[in-house]
């Protein structure tokens, strides 16, 4: 089911995401090609397909926040090419292609993350079909994800941790920042856009917690294990860069354990919300299956 429904989905993210770049004539030269060159290059678009999801699972129409789901993806975006650059984590390649920064050099980077980033939000508040105070919402949950409480927050601890063992609660609150906090806002907005009630938006965001949690835990176990072929970026660069992830401050049976755990408590989480969450339970429980 998940397969399916998900390219059905993806197909639509990837034809609104080039509209979206239609949509800005202003949008010329150099700048505009690396834009497009990071937003469409692939990959699996995971928030967009949770915001989605989420709105399904309140009762709602994923499909008809297909504008708000594109604008996450170009947040998402963002952090990606500016995570990349040498000053950050340094890498060549991301999703089998060179990084921006290499294509375009950093200057030109570091503008077309600030480009995307401040478009999300001009694409955000062209969604129809909410109110204006529905739209606010959404803003802040996208504010918070990206800002200081959230991506950029988690990022700065990532730099300072650098080199030192730090231990499993700071690595818990750094990647809750880098990475959680954007699956926490596609997940809670999606809701919140679907009209969801006090006790869906509870379970939700407790579902969105350990989803992001899973999904780290995960991306650390296929660092170790993975196949650099399928995941289009090179493995083994956290022990390289002496990195402390779940493997390396435990161990990678004890890492694909917390793993089982934390999914297991992500599915419990979505019990209130009945078949209407099928997909998300699916979802959280193939990141156990991860090749890439």
């Amino acid at each position: 089911m998940v397969e399916e429904f998900w390219q059905k989905r993806l197909q639509s993210v990837e034809n609104q995401l080039k509209n979206e770049l239609l949509a800005n004539p202003s949008l010329e030269g150099r700048l505009a090609e690396a834009m497009e060159y990071s937003l469409m290059a692939g990959g699996k678009r995971i928030r967009p397909m949770l915001l989605m999801a989420a709105a399904d699972a309140v009762g709602g129409d994923g499909d008809k926040f297909l504008t708000s789901a594109c604008a996450i993806e170009m947040i998402h975006t963002y952090s990606l090419i500016h995570d990349d650059l040498p000053a950050m984590d340094n890498d060549d390649y991301r999703r089998g292609k060179l990084t921006n920064h290499k294509v375009y050099g950093d200057g030109m980077a570091i503008l077309a993350g600030d480009a995307l980033l401040t478009l999300a939000f001009e694409v955000l508040l062209r969604q129809e079909g909410v109110s204006d105070a529905v739209k606010l919402s959404v803003v802040r949950e996208f504010s918070v994800a990206a800002g200081q409480s959230g991506m950029v927050g988690g990022q700065a601890l990532d730099l300072e941790s650098e080199g030192k063992r730090i231990d499993l609660k700071t690595l818990q609150k750094l990647h809750m920042g880098k990475t959680g906090a954007l699956f926490r806002a596609a997940i809670r907005s999606g809701a919140i856009l679907a009209g969801a009630d006090s006790e869906q938006l509870a379970a939700l965001t407790s579902y969105a917690d350990k989803f992001g949690l899973a999904f780290q835990i995960t991306d650390d176990i296929l660092d170790v294990t993975g196949d650099e072929a399928v995941i289009g970026k090179p493995v083994g660069s956290d022990e390289r860069n002496d990195k402390s992830t779940y493997v390396t401050l435990t161990s990678l049976d004890k890492a694909r354990e917390l793993a089982q755990k934390t999914v297991d408590e992500a599915v419990a989480s979505l019990s209130p919300l009945g078949d209407k969450a099928s997909f998300l339970r699916e979802l959280v429980e193939s990141l156990l299956k991860r090749k890439k």
